[in-house]
């Protein structure tokens, strides 16, 4: 068996579908469906996985390929999870990783859905795909397109990072520029494939790239060895890191892979765009459109998530919370992490750690916890998130050292 696929789900309405059919939103209420599993007829232990390489199709019994013949890698998955002392102790904890999803292919976590999304795709005879994007999705979905020989056009607000743009133009997608928001690009494309053999995989609008994103659940689980930690904090724009994350450790629950209450699960967005903590804050089970979306950290700029309700869900099952951050704070963690561990996180990985500091303030995380954020992209994506101010000197002068400081 290369998977446990059994049918895809409306977890709005209850509605069942066929998993072997192309699949968009759910046809009862428009809502989008996820994939279930047969997880009694999962042949394997956990310990096998150890003999297994080390990416993300190390789980494929619990990804929705049938043949492994199917699958499209670029060798993604079983990112570090980097133990960050100094932070934590600048943060008040005791126990602090980073998960950094920035070394994945395309340098975000974006390459996970993408690249079970695509093989997905193929395997259902799915030739020419199109999406809305912010920049790192469209970037991984080309190049997990070209691998896979299939169509990718994409759909990018004017104002997406240019390297993202790059690294979709270098795969062969065809990239459209938007005068807009990544709402606004939403609509172009729904409008564009309509009554055509394209396929929206835009955020949720098809039921596997949240397969992909799942398996940091699956890693995280098991790079602790097979435990959970007490927090997991996530930046969110339409969700489906987060999501999957609990999806995931569900399953691992499920197969008894795993023994106890799931982490509380953080949402973090940036002030200038927090649909999700607004609607948080009101004990709302869906969010309003935010007006005049704007912040650096770009990748969770998304004034009306599709699965607005599954984040929503997700928090509140787990006993976990909403937090907003300024821009000014997750800039200043940008150059914070770097200078403490090395580390050139995103912007919206800077946001966790900004996210962590008020929560720590106010008591809603305990110095003994074990914390864990993720770092959903490489700073070398966005590169102006730090100023560079560095005297110039001629070729013949010279210049003089400081004296040496410990940090």
């Amino acid at each position: 068996m290369f998977t446990a696929l059994s049918h895809l789900y409306c977890p709005r309405c209850g509605a069942t579908a066929d998993a072997f059919v192309r699949q968009g939103l759910c046809r009862s209420c428009g809502s989008p469906l996820l994939a279930r599993y047969d997880l009694s007829s999962v042949p394997i232990r956990r310990s096998a996985l150890a003999d297994r390489a080390p990416d993300l199709w190390r789980y494929h019994e619990l990804l929705p390929v049938s043949s492994p013949e199917h699958v499209v890698t670029l060798g993604e998955g079983m990112t570090p999870l980097l133990a960050v002392p100094r932070l934590a102790a600048a943060l008040g904890l005791e126990r602090l990783w980073i998960k950094d999803e920035g070394l994945l292919p395309t340098g975000s976590f974006k390459a996970r859905g993408a690249a079970v999304g695509v093989s997905r795709a193929r395997e259902l005879g799915i030739r020419a795909m199109a999406m809305p994007t912010n920049g790192n999705a469209g970037a991984a979905w080309s190049a997990y397109a070209a691998r896979a020989g299939l169509e990718m056009l994409v759909a990018m607000p004017v104002d997406a990072p240019t390297i993202t743009r790059v690294e979709t133009v270098a795969a062969g997608g065809r990239l459209v520029l938007v005068d807009g928001l990544i709402s606004d690009a939403g609509r172009l494309v729904s409008a564009a494939v309509a009554d055509t053999e394209w396929f929206d995989v835009g955020t949720l609008k098809e039921p596997y790239r949240i397969e992909g994103k799942k398996t940091m659940g699956f890693e995280l689980a098991e790079q602790l060895g097979w435990r959970m930690p007490d927090v997991v904090v996530h930046p969110t724009g339409g969700g489906v890191g987060l999501i999957g994350i609990v999806k995931g450790l569900m399953e691992l629950l499920g197969l008894g892979w795993l023994e106890g209450p799931l982490p509380r699960m953080v949402c973090v967005q940036a002030a200038g765009c927090a649909p999700i903590v607004r609607a948080f804050q009101a004990g709302a089970g869906s969010c309003e459109a935010w007006p005049d979306a704007r912040t650096v950290a770009f990748g969770i700029t998304v004034p009306k998530p599709l699965g607005d309700f599954l984040v929503l869900s997700a928090l509140n099952e787990t006993a976990g919370t909403a937090v907003a951050v300024t821009d000014a704070e997750l800039l200043a963690d940008v150059a914070l992490v770097g200078r403490l561990e090395g580390l050139f996180l995103c912007p919206e990985g800077a946001a966790t750690v900004a996210a962590v500091r008020a929560l720590v303030s106010s008591g809603w995380i305990s110095s003994d916890e074990e914390v864990v954020l993720l770092n959903t992209g490489s700073g070398l994506i966005y590169p102006g998130t730090v100023p560079v101010d560095a005297p110039r000197i001629a070729a013949d002068g010279e210049f003089h050292l400081p004296p040496a400081e410990s940090q």
